[in-house]
């Protein structure tokens, strides 16, 4: 009988919309469960660009040990996660665990603000180099950066490789 994987996705207002629903997708077509948490249950929340997401919990409602990897959607969203102290328990938790963690774009700011980069090379938005290596990073201008479980990219036309890559991680 094969494991089905969990991977948690984190949710909040001006999430950058292709960044949150395109890992989504790929995911549940490779046939793993996708959970969607914010700072509030059952909560819309609203990207960028207009599209909606609801979500499936809380942060403080979520159980790590439950999950296979997290997903970290770019946009303005991350400026907002990286205040909620549960999100960032579970950040912590993923990454001491060694659980596949993805971050795309302006998500990079969770990590800083999970205080889990230090020594890791990544790739982020160049908007937020100087944060990332101020944190402990070492920062690469490439479409996507693989170091041992984070995997990091820059923007949505990254997508595609980023998705590639993060499911080859997840999977291994």
């Amino acid at each position: 009988m094969t494991c089905v994987k969990k991977v948690l996705s984190f949710i909040h207002d001006d999430f950058e919309d292709l960044e949150l629903w395109y890992p989504i997708l790929r995911l549940r077509e490779e046939g793993i469960e996708v959970v969607i948490a914010g700072e509030e249950a059952n909560k819309k929340y609203t990207g960028k660009h207009g599209v909606p997401a609801i979500s499936d919990c809380s942060f403080k409602d979520i159980n790590v040990d439950e999950f296979h990897g997290l997903l970290i959607p770019g946009g303005w969203a991350p400026d907002k996660i990286r205040v909620c102290d549960d999100a960032l328990s579970i950040v912590k938790h993923m990454s001491e665990s060694q659980k596949v963690i993805g971050q795309i774009c302006h998500a990079g700011w969770v990590t800083i603000s999970a205080d889990i980069l230090n020594g890791y090379k990544v790739t982020s938005t160049p908007n937020i180099k100087d944060d990332m290596e101020n944190a402990g990073a070492i920062w690469s201008d490439e479409m996507v950066v693989v170091d041992r479980n984070l995997v990091s990219s820059r923007k949505p036309s990254d997508l595609p490789q980023y998705m590639k890559s993060y499911i080859e991680t997840l999977l291994k």
